[in-house]
């Protein structure tokens, strides 16, 4: 289960993490493996070596046993001091196999409780057979005890038993061990680092090429440039084709926008114009003036959510926001200059926009004229760059000084043609263009009370943040 959720979070990383995580657990699990059998080989080695002393030992007693003298006159000596010191740990015992403890002759070592046999009695094991094994002193000190058998002949059978200290090679193996552990630990951090400099630099190509793409999507470049390794170059290409085959659907469906605008304004003019021409009667032509216009409006209405929802999103197009907010309060002081209004502007340098000019200056400029509309002497502007879903948006607020509206009012008027005040001009399309353009640029727009004391108008679009702020 806990598998399973490590491969299931290791899919929603990326590559790098990925590649760095199935590196380092196939290391740690190729070192651990190559330790166990290292440090179990060396395990061997050393009882081996440690058997093959104690061995010796065993055969300088069995010589002692098997020269011609008394048996009770046999003298065994072994040139290590240590068979004389007590409960040395290093001790041996010579006796028949059923000989009870008086019988035995033991080293000065080992005092009072014979060595018990290093393993299972065996009555069929032949003469000579070594026989090794771990067993436990008086003191309860870990022995490697060996021992052979020895046929007198008419004497019978004795048994020599030696034994050494197990910590001995407890010791010698901890030593190993933590050779070990260090030596690995070393080459596990070597084998990281080195993992770590080949997934750099084996997937540069994919971070320059996230960067050409950013680049696009900034509309700082129109198309993948640079040279890639084999395995990406076809990629790049597609993608550049991709970007062609886009650009030339969006171009020939502005196209068709254009000639539909041309075919349906210029019937509606001669309309117009032949009822101003006519005799007929002043309410009819009138009423049929009045029909033409909200065509007329209607018609712009849907021809420009028609471009904007073609052009919105298109990779390679991007606005810079400041020039042309600077641009808009121009206009609109000119429009609004008998009005004598305060347009208060704050906007970091470098803020853009990810769509065509015109449809920010509409978005904007139809908050900006709604504001200034209902402003008392101020309309504040502020724009900046902001975190949604890990990627940067653009807000952009616009606030007056006016008397504002209430939660109710502020969800009837983004209807389309819905104006809560007739006694000021327009078409009543404006926010609802505005809440229109926003959804096709997968934004949002929304109404809130202003701090200046009237609306604020807000609208949350793709953009991007300057060169120099960084996001968290």
């Amino acid at each position: 289960m806990a598998l399973s959720l490590t491969l299931f979070s290791l899919k929603r990383r990326s590559i790098a993490v990925r590649l760095a995580t199935s590196a380092l657990l196939a290391s740690s699990a190729i070192l651990l493996i190559a330790a166990w059998i290292l440090t179990t080989l060396y395990r061997e080695n050393t009882e081996r070596a440690f058997d093959s002393r104690l061995l010796v030992y065993a055969n300088n007693l069995a010589t002692d046993l098997v020269a011609p003298s008394d048996p009770e006159s046999r003298s065994f000596t072994l040139s290590d001091p240590r068979f004389d010191l007590p409960l040395s740990g290093w001790y041996w015992q010579i006796g028949r196999p059923d000989a009870k403890p008086r019988d035995l002759r033991t080293s000065r070592s080992l005092v009072g409780v014979p060595l018990k046999p290093a393993g299972r009695p065996d009555s069929t094991a032949g003469v000579g057979q070594i026989r090794q094994g771990y067993g436990r002193a008086q003191d309860e000190r870990a022995l490697r005890i060996i021992e052979r058998d020895v046929d007198l002949g008419e004497e019978g059978r004795y048994t020599v038993r030696v034994a050494g200290p197990a910590d001995e090679i407890e010791n010698d193996v901890g030593r190993f061990r933590f050779s070990l552990v260090v030596t690995f630990g070393l080459l596990g951090l070597s084998l990281a680092l080195t993992t770590l400099l080949q997934i750099r630099f084996g997937l540069a190509p994919l971070a320059k090429l996230r960067h050409a793409l950013g680049a696009i999507r900034r509309g700082e470049s129109d198309r993948i440039g640079g040279e890639y390794p084999r395995d990406i170059a076809p990629l790049t290409g597609e993608v550049n084709l991709l970007i062609e085959t886009n650009r030339e659907i969006l171009e020939r469906a502005r196209t068709q926008v254009g000639n539909l605008a041309h075919a349906l304004k210029t019937p509606l003019s001669i309309i117009v114009n032949e009822v101003g021409s006519s005799e007929a009667p002043d309410d009819i032509a009138a009423k049929i003036r009045e029909q033409a216009a909200i065509m007329r409006d209607q018609v712009n209405y849907h021809l420009d959510r028609a471009r904007a929802a073609a052009l919105a999103g298109t990779l390679g197009t991007s606005t810079e926001v400041e020039p042309a907010l600077a641009a808009l309060v121009r206009t609109f002081g000119k429009i609004y200059r008998d009005k004598d209004i305060a347009y208060e502007v704050s906007v970091p340098p470098g803020l853009r926009f990810r769509g065509e000019r015109q449809d920010f200056e509409e978005m904007v400029g139809n908050l900006v004229d709604n504001a200034s509309k209902w402003a008392e002497g101020r309309v504040s502007i502020r724009a900046e760059a902001v975190d949604q879903d890990a990627y940067p948006h653009l807000l952009v607020a616009v606030e007056d000084d006016g008397p504002g509206l209430s939660p109710d009012d502020r969800k009837a008027v983004i209807g389309r043609g819905r104006r809560l005040d007739e006694t000021k001009p327009g078409s009543g399309l404006g926010l609802s263009i505005v809440a229109d353009l926003a959804t096709l640029y997968r934004g949002r727009f929304r109404l809130e009370e202003a701090g200046l004391g009237g609306l604020r108008a807000v609208i949350e679009v793709p953009g991007d943040a300057p060169a120099s702020s960084s996001h968290a």
